[in-house]
């Protein structure tokens, strides 16, 4: 295992720059998702930790000695890819044994570590197979065991089971979860699925335009996301945004309502600013008058998904999503009241353009 360190950490192509001297540190044993959009960074920056990526400029340290200069097959690293590359010729228990076999190892101690990774992997009864003969999921497992053999200090997973379906990566989820409280490994794992990022990490990193957002715990991104973009990208259904205005003592304009402002309210306008986003998880969003602050709109369409509804609500000229019990249904055009748990209701300063982002997740 190793502490991942990385200091002002730059990676351009050409005139391009995709990585803009992040800094992060990451613990020994530590379980870090890095999530973001395409484009965002996270995939250069996981290969420069492997090695397969220069940096071009600042440090990456393992267990504080710089590894800029070090071969990616002396860095102790594994990696687990979304194509988990299988060698198709040869059965299941030779693919996990190959990386053991090309460092010489003996062929008692190949044998002893193949069978001790396939039975924590599931894999006991495929060993004789060819990856041809095994489904999509089975041959991720063989990927990860292959990886896994080697005893890695740091094991990096870029997509890995983004290819599989809905049921399959339920199952590697856990799988992936359970290896890491196995084997106590660094893990990271780069994501454009929020859910994976929030269900498996111990932190998370979010980044966006080659730079990182916010590294915290995904209680804390979910709920204190350190600005609009973060709020945006993370959580499922999606925040909603409304534009406020006039954070005065008298009250505060959230799309066109007038509402009243908790004392805890009135100190983050005066941080953010009179005029900016407000905005509210579905999950926090209410029918009716239960809170003092609440929000007149029309039904647009309810989507009943059985052990939930969520509802949709034209507030102004923003439409909002708020997630319901199955039993609770809005009518196309009804007027309806939302009620907004203060407590949950977060303010960023004015941004079009992540707001329109954001919509379209």
């Amino acid at each position: 295992m190793a502490r991942i360190t990385a200091n002002r950490l730059i990676k351009r192509y050409g005139a391009f720059q995709a990585v803009h001297g992040i800094d992060f540190d990451i613990a020994d044993g530590e379980f870090v998702a890095i999530l973001g959009p395409s484009g965002c960074g996270k995939s250069s920056t996981m290969r420069m930790i492997a090695g397969l990526e220069s940096v071009s400029e600042g440090q990456i340290l393992f267990d504080g000695v710089a590894v800029n200069d070090v071969r990616a097959r002396d860095r102790n690293v594994a990696m687990s890819f979304e194509n988990y590359a299988l060698y198709a010729p040869i059965t299941v228990y030779e693919n996990i044994a190959f990386p053991l076999r090309s460092a010489g190892k003996d062929a008692s101690e190949i044998d002893r570590a193949v069978h001790t990774v396939a039975e924590k992997m599931e894999l006991t009864t495929l060993l004789g197979l060819k990856p041809g003969a095994l489904s999509s999921g089975q041959a991720q497992r063989v990927g990860l065991a292959r990886a896994l053999v080697r005893k890695p200090a740091v094991f990096l997973l870029d997509e890995p089971i983004s290819h599989l379906d809905t049921r399959q990566r339920y199952r590697m989820r856990r799988f992936i979860k359970s290896i890491h409280q196995e084997f106590g490994h660094t893990m990271i794992y780069v994501t454009h699925d929020q859910e994976e990022a929030l269900a498996l990490a111990d932190r998370v990193m979010v980044m966006s335009d080659g730079m990182i957002q916010q590294m915290a715990t995904p209680q804390e991104v979910y709920s204190r996301p350190a600005n609009a973009f973060v709020a945006g990208f993370v959580g499922e259904p999606p925040i909603n945004f409304l534009d406020y205005s006039d954070g005065n003592d008298s009250g505060l304009t959230i799309e066109g309502n007038r509402v009243a402002l908790t004392e805890e309210l009135k100190a983050r306008i005066r941080t953010v600013g009179p005029r900016g986003l407000a905005a509210i998880r579905p999950h926090f969003l209410r029918l009716g008058s239960a809170s003092p602050i609440r929000l007149q709109g029309r039904g647009f369409i309810t989507e009943e998904l059985q052990d939930h509804n969520e509802i949709f609500v034209d507030v102004g000229e923003a439409r909002v999503a708020l997630v319901t019990p199955p039993g609770q249904k809005v009518a196309r055009g009804e007027e309806v009241t939302l009620s907004v748990d203060p407590e949950n209701l977060l303010l960023f300063p004015a941004d079009v353009r992540v707001k329109e982002h954001s919509d379209e997740l």
